[in-house]
């Protein structure tokens, strides 16, 4: 199964700069609860942003995944070249974990959604890629402290 998780604001603004541009304890955890020891993908921005938080400790994750047309050495993670193949061919659970363009690429193979809204508006330059809620059905919502945690599920065609 290939999900994406993402926070996003009302604009679904979810980044600035390569960081988050909020600082939500609650969504932090709902994500690492999710993602801790699973396996991800992510971009090599995103990668990096995740190691200059980490600094020397691992990333919480299980096998890591990282999207890039570059050939780069990773210590701790796979190097995706072909990210279509990949996310065609990918036996398991997977988390997709951002950024903007490998969101926009994995979005066809999802088969399910955890999207924080964030029920303000923040500051950023880095938006959510548009696409059609209407393919997937709502499955869980929780509202916390100006957060709505749903979830989404791809419907049967």
């Amino acid at each position: 199964m290939i999900s994406l998780i993402w926070a996003m604001d009302e604009n679904w603004l979810i980044g600035k700069d390569n960081v988050l541009p909020w600082h939500y304890p609650k969504d932090l955890a709902y994500f690492k609860a999710h993602t801790k020891d699973q396996a991800v993908l992510m971009g090599d921005m995103t990668y990096q942003s995740l190691k200059s938080y980490y600094k020397t400790k691992p990333l919480p994750f299980g096998q890591i995944f990282v999207a890039n047309l570059v050939d780069t050495f990773y210590p701790d993670a796979l190097l995706v070249k072909d990210l279509h193949h990949f996310l065609s061919t990918y036996q398991g659970n997977l988390f997709v974990i951002g950024g903007k363009t490998i969101y926009q690429l994995a979005l066809p193979y999802a088969d399910r959604l955890y999207i924080t809204y964030v029920l303000k508006t923040h500051e950023g330059n880095v938006y959510f890629p548009p696409f059609d809620l209407s393919l997937f059905n709502l499955i869980e919502k929780t509202l916390e402290e100006g957060l709505i945690f749903a979830v989404y599920e791809r419907k049967s065609s």
